[in-house]
């Protein structure tokens, strides 16, 4: 049998006509207005990959892998939860198959099933039930996603898993939201809904009958669409949603605000609620649509070119540091990879009034990251290294200073200088998977670095996900090489932070503070390196 449900009210969300519809940035918005009405709400992800967590999806492929501050490492969607909730999450609002899958074959050898037949039905939509009914205990509201397109073979355990739930707890304490899009024929002109008929169709053939339709589509349909989507979906007109492409993804929450869905939430599940407060996001979402004098070019020394999403948390935080300072923030891509003998690419470094150099592993496109490390101390261009980052900033730093050969034994194993390696203890379990520092770890920053001035305070905590470390056989020689650690572990066993000693801001973090940015309370650090780019 599966547990038995928390107290917690239930919002499904699932999507139909193809993937990414919008379902991550439907299921924020909803729980932004309900907590903005004073509900506490938990939040989750389903996914149905048959991977253990997204530490190993090509972010190419993908986009970035989410690290909550227990270390998990999930799906962007999570970090839009973050954004939009200002909460912190942990490993279990990030579910994927593979993990549910090892859960029943572990219980299975050892004897809990008691030598039953293991099914998909009951066993493993059970073990779905469960997880989601111990992530929603002790919320007002727990809002979970269904990754994936209704209709997938792999999603199908876990769209029947939400269908048995919601007869367990009852109709009353659940809410399917069905996320559908409406594409434009420009031949005929006209919005069509027949994609999304079929789409709701497809889920009601699955045994669920969604209670609200958000409608995505590229352009604003007229309000005619609503009568015939009503009448061939079933779903009543005031709780379907029309949402256009908009400007900023934080105009969302208000759109669902304005067509009433909140209420027509807090009446189906008999919600108590407040008046809703949302001074503080309508102040956001104003900042971010307004048109500043103002514009700084930040480029942003990337591996992965071809998916935006591969560095989402990095540009929401740099938008957010922008409109904390009243500018526009252009963000330029620069390929890491072709930097160091493409001249069209290496002009653009001249352009930029800051530097990113963001997070990754493997040696493709390192020495173009390295090369803008060196150019940033050569030129005093501020930057701000994250991760991989900090590491690059280091070897550029030795190399100028003399080192030539000075690596990382991530990417070169013979290196005759190792300015960044594995911890003693770690040397031969590299590829174990147990090595990596992930999650939420202090650091303790130096008197007088600016980054303690950033902070505003001595000790500070934030998220990592790394395996590889600055040599402390090397740190009595960072002064001559123009660098300051300016931060460090309890222990003062682990170099967590370094800056530039001759230079305006050249600071770098083994950590990835992009996850703690929110959009109306920009991250120290890259509030930092903005206000520096306006010198």
């Amino acid at each position: 049998m599966a547990a038995k449900a928390s107290s917690a009210k239930y919002i499904f969300v699932t999507g139909g006509v193809l993937s990414g519809v919008g379902k991550g940035i439907t299921a924020a918005s909803i729980g932004t207005i309900l907590k903005a009405r004073g509900l506490s709400v938990n939040i989750q992800k389903c996914d149905p990959y048959l991977n253990y967590d997204a530490g190993t999806l090509n972010p190419a492929e993908h986009g970035e892998c989410f690290v909550t501050r227990d270390g998990a490492e999930a799906d962007l969607d999570l970090g839009h939860y973050e954004r939009f909730l200002d909460i912190e999450l942990t490993q279990p609002s990030s579910l994927m198959s593979g993990r549910i899958l090892r859960q029943v074959m572990d219980d299975e050898r050892a004897g809990k099933y008691l030598g039953k037949t293991l099914q998909i039905i009951p066993h493993v939509t059970n073990q779905i039930q469960k997880t989601i009914a111990a992530t929603g205990q002790g919320f007002d509201v727990h809002i979970v996603e269904i990754g994936g397109t209704v209709g997938d073979y792999e999603s199908l355990s876990f769209v029947e898993a939400i269908r048995e739930m919601s007869m367990k707890v009852g109709l009353e304490n659940c809410l399917f939201v069905h996320v559908v899009y409406i594409p434009y024929l420009g031949a005929s002109q006209e919005f069509k809904t027949k994609p999304a008929q079929n789409a709701v169709r497809e889920l009601r053939g699955l045994g669920i009958v969604p209670d609200i339709l958000v409608a995505r589509s590229e352009a604003k349909p007229p309000r005619s669409v609503l009568p015939k989507l009503s009448m061939f979906t079933g779903v009543d007109q005031e709780a379907i949603v029309l949402l256009p492409n908009a400007q900023t993804i934080y105009q969302v929450p208000l759109s669902m605000e304005e067509a009433g869905i909140a209420n027509v939430i807090s009446e189906r599940l008999s919600l108590r609620t407040h008046k809703p407060e949302m001074t503080s996001w309508n102040r956001m979402v104003k900042s971010a649509l307004t048109k500043y004098k103002k514009t700084v070019r930040i480029g942003v020394i990337a591996k992965y070119v071809d998916n935006q999403d591969t560095y989402m948390s990095v540009f929401e935080a740099v938008r957010a540091a922008a409109w904390a300072s009243e500018v526009n923030a252009e963000i330029v891509w620069v390929k890491a990879e072709d930097l160091p003998k493409d001249k069209k690419e290496q002009a653009i470094l001249k352009t930029l009034d800051a530097i990113i150099v963001p997070g990754g592993f493997g040696p493709r496109g390192i020495e173009g990251k390295v090369m803008a490390a060196t150019y940033a101390l050569d030129n005093k261009i501020p930057y701000l290294g994250l991760c991989l980052g900090l590491q690059v900033g280091v070897i550029a730093a030795a190399r100028r200073a003399g080192l030539t050969d000075a690596n990382s034994t991530e990417f070169n194993a013979k290196t005759s200088n190792p300015v960044i390696s594995t911890m003693a203890e770690q040397v031969g379990l590299e590829n174990t998977g147990g090595t990596m520092r992930l999650g939420d770890y202090k650091c303790e920053l130096a008197s007088g670095s600016i980054a303690r001035k950033a902070y505003g305070q001595a000790e500070i905590t934030e998220r990592h996900r790394h395996r590889y470390e600055a040599n402390n056989q090397y740190r009595d020689q960072y002064a001559s090489w123009g660098l300051k650690i300016s931060g460090v572990s309890p222990d003062n066993n682990l170099v967590e932070m370094i800056e530039a000693t001759d230079h305006p801001y050249f600071v770098a973090t083994q950590a990835h503070p992009e996850f703690r940015s929110r959009p109306n309370r920009a991250h120290p650090l890259f509030a930092g390196l903005i206000r520096a780019s306006l010198k």
